[in-house]
């Protein structure tokens, strides 16, 4: 199959999407801290433990999950990328991801993060965009273009 290429969107770029995770942390901590509160009180702050019950793992880590894999999955974005007006989609047709992609992409963010960030940070260096998570789940971010930029290229044979 030969590539095709869009003229009409541009991949996003490290600093757009910093700005779309930095909302979607908003987004969440206004939930998540409430409910932590709620639950263990201002204790919760001083506490040296990793987990402080079944409820802190829910809130801190089932909850953000289930809450961003639904909305990849509905939407193919979060409410950060949607305010930059983009969205995941798959590398190689363009086309929506599959679940099992999104679930991929999104425990890919720990591998990404755990040597320093280093896997996020390769966002701004990767000619497609992509930070490792992105590069395993065989995905890219995207958005009508807006100026300037490098047209989006899809190949069939392409997953990294």
């Amino acid at each position: 199959m030969q590539p095709r290429e869009s003229t009409e969107l541009e991949y996003v770029g490290f600093w757009a999407r910093t700005g779309a995770a930095l909302i979607d942390s908003i987004l969440v901590m206004i939930v998540v801290l409430p409910l932590l509160y709620a639950i263990y009180g201002a204790a919760y702050w001083d506490s040296t433990s990793m987990v402080m019950g079944p409820a802190d793992f829910i809130i801190n880590w089932v909850l953000p999950a289930a809450f961003v894999l639904v909305l990849w999955i509905k939407l193919s974005a979060t409410p950060g990328k949607l305010a930059i007006r983009a969205i995941i989609v798959d590398a190689r047709t363009g086309g929506k991801p599959s679940t099992r992609q999104f679930i991929i992409r999104y425990l890919g963010y720990y591998v990404s993060m755990i040597p320093l960030f280093l896997g996020i940070l390769w966002v701004g260096f990767d000619a497609r965009k992509q930070g490792w998570h992105d590069k395993m789940a065989g995905t890219v971010v995207v958005r009508r273009k807006g100026g300037a930029t490098q047209a989006v290229k899809f190949d069939a044979g392409d997953r990294a």
